[in-house]
């Protein structure tokens, strides 16, 4: 099995860690690596060491006006992840604030006009995407849990589409065999995005006041298909 390196770039420990436990489930590894961004930055020997990388979501926004030297730091080591997928030596799924980084990498734009709320959400699979080795037995739509403020315009230069919906034209896209990048998030289950929103309550994903309902129509969502592409994921780079 190819050596995976779960990215985290999520402040709140709490979240970081779950996050961790989906992707190990997802992915359907024994073990897997971890590198906590926030706290410490990536090294060269991490970097050279593995041969897929799956990036996981954060509160950031590419899109942030004002940016702390930290998420500054944060977004340049994931572009070193980028280019390393870029070129073919690794594999990585980047999500949520990752496919921002590569769609501002790539030389696409981003808008916080069309985001998404705290939800289960059909995508359609594109003809591009059949075949594609994760999405294409998948097609032509799939459940995924959705939650974001900012999103790529469009597919960015050299992209190929893989995934759409009503609200979002980006949910997904390759570039090259290697990277993918994905503003859904793939990895949890409905009671582990259920459990993801109590550190989020007030960061404007959904309306606070409507939590318990949010809630119980996350924990209602029924054939989830984004783990499906997370254990494709390493079966292919494997």
């Amino acid at each position: 099995m190819a050596s995976i390196l779960y990215v985290c770039v999520r402040p709140e420990r709490g979240a970081a860690d779950a996050e961790h436990v989906s992707f190990q489930r997802g992915l359907g590894v024994a073990a897997l690596d971890q590198l906590d961004l926030i706290a410490d930055p990536l090294t060269d020997e991490l970097l050279s060491r593995h041969d897929g990388f799956v990036i996981g979501g954060s509160p950031f926004n590419v899109t942030d006006a004002v940016k702390t030297p930290l998420q500054q730091r944060v977004e340049a080591d994931l572009e070193r992840i980028a280019a390393r997928a870029l070129s073919g030596e690794a594999a990585a799924m980047f999500t949520c604030y990752g496919i921002g980084v590569v769609t501002r990498l790539l030389g696409g734009a981003l808008t916080l006009e069309r985001p998404e709320s705290t939800r289960a959400s059909e995508i359609r699979t594109t003809d591009e995407a059949a075949s594609d080795p994760l999405f294409g037995p998948s097609a032509p739509a799939l459940t995924v849990f959705t939650a974001h403020k900012e999103s790529a315009v469009a597919v960015p230069p050299g992209a190929t589409l893989l995934a759409i919906n009503t609200d979002c034209a980006v949910q997904a896209y390759r570039v090259g065999t290697q990277l993918y990048a994905t503003q859904f998030h793939p990895e949890p289950s409905p009671q582990d995005f259920a459990n993801r929103m109590t550190f989020y309550r007030n960061n404007g994903y959904f309306n606070a006041a409507e939590f318990d309902a949010v809630k119980a129509e996350i924990l209602a969502a029924q054939d989830v298909g984004g783990e499906d592409l997370l254990r494709r994921f390493a079966l292919t780079f494997d």
